[in-house]
């Protein structure tokens, strides 16, 4: 190989290097663009003849913690789950626990009756019961001749 393309060549793995070093560098003075980061939930969503029910698994969270909204036709679960003990990136193996505010919506896919929400938090698991509104499944209606 010619000696300037060699030069090329290790000239390139030097600059690769330190883009990838300057890509994964945790150190103070970078900003942790992780930190803004909400984490979301993952969700079961499923029907019975007359509710419609949402799980959520939502591990090292109190249920006071847990905050729920229903607005119109939208459902939002937000809470934080917060790292007992901080530990130094440096220090993992692997994290695939997310730690720090998470939230999620459910758009309900049928009307329904806020109002009549129940929600239990049991073993982890977080289960929300929104009962189906009474809907007559046809109307007709008549037209008056005037």
């Amino acid at each position: 190989m010619p000696k300037e393309k060699e030069e090329n060549l290790e000239k390139l793995k030097e600059q690769s290097q330190e883009l990838a070093e300057s890509f994964f560098d945790t150190t103070e003075d970078k900003e942790d663009w992780l930190s803004e980061y909400e984490g979301q939930l993952a969700v079961d969503v499923y029907q019975t003849k007359s509710n419609v029910i949402i799980k959520a698994p939502i591990a090292g969270v109190k249920p006071d913690e847990i905050d729920i909204t229903i607005s119109d036709d939208v459902v939002t679960i937000k809470g934080e789950r917060k790292e007992e003990k901080e530990i130094d990136r440096e220090n993992y193996f692997a994290q695939e626990c997310y730690w720090g505010a998470f939230s999620r919506s459910i758009i309900l896919p049928v009307v329904c009756n806020p109002d009549k929400t129940e929600a239990e938090f049991k073993n982890g698991v977080l289960t929300i019961s929104i009962p189906k509104a009474n809907q007559e499944k046809v109307k007709r209606v008549r037209v008056k001749s005037s």
